[in-house]
């Protein structure tokens, strides 16, 4: 009897403990298991910025153990990297995007401005990423920004040069004007959201924009 008793209790502790241990994912494939530890890295990056961030809690926010951590990814930055890839290629691509949503150039505004509401809007925060990282010292970081922020004023800029005539340079100044009115107009907005809804805000500012681009007439137009 006692015996027992002590067979019970010894696998009540055991069950216990277990209960007690941290819960590790499931076995996933390899891009399944990177995209779960890109998911646990943004949310420890965002919350903690990447100089306070470890990846210990990196991989405790994805239930897994270091040493899987370290199969996919070698470093933090490694990961960091990863992830601003990911999310630069999203700008660039939204704001191709709205400038080939529409041949109406006044329309394609207000779609170059909802892009960068939306990315600023969307995915955990990942706009701070790109614009507000604490490791834009970093070469490796601050050439995959400027190159994001390059290539979305490039593309505006190309489509303003084709349709007013306007010299390459020009259009470039007029494109980062835009794309600078968009970010930081999106950014204000994130941190003020009950002051103006996020569809009247796109309204203002593309009256704003347009109020300026627009007085560059189309090619062939008086």
């Amino acid at each position: 009897m006692t015996g027992d008793w002590v067979v019970r209790r010894y696998s009540a502790s055991v069950t216990e403990l277990r209960e007690e241990l941290p819960r590790r994912s499931p076995r996933l494939p390899r891009t399944a298991r990177r995209r779960q530890l890109l998911a646990a890295a943004q949310e420890v990056f965002v919350a903690q910025g990447y100089h306070a961030a470890a990846m210990d809690d990196i991989a405790e926010t994805a239930g897994v153990s270091k040493p899987v951590l370290y199969q996919h990814f070698p470093g933090k930055l490694d990961l960091y990297l990863a992830l601003l890839d990911r999310h630069c290629d999203d700008l660039v691509a939204r704001v191709r995007t709205a400038l080939d949503s529409t041949t109406d150039n006044k329309q394609r505004v207000a779609a170059t401005l909802s892009a960068y509401f939306s990315f600023v809007a969307g995915d955990g925060e990942a706009f701070r990423l790109v614009f507000e990282s604490d490791l834009r010292n970093e070469p490796a970081v601050r050439e995959r920004v400027e190159r994001a922020l390059r290539e979305c004023a490039e593309a505006i800029a190309a489509t303003i040069a084709k349709d007013t005539g306007v010299a390459a340079d020009e259009a470039h100044v007029l494109s980062v004007g835009l794309a600078g009115c968009a970010e930081i107009g999106a950014r204000y907005w994130l941190t003020n959201p009950n002051t103006v809804d996020r569809e009247r805000a796109v309204e203002l500012l593309s009256a704003l924009c347009w109020g300026g681009i627009g007085s560059f007439p189309r090619t062939g137009e008086s």
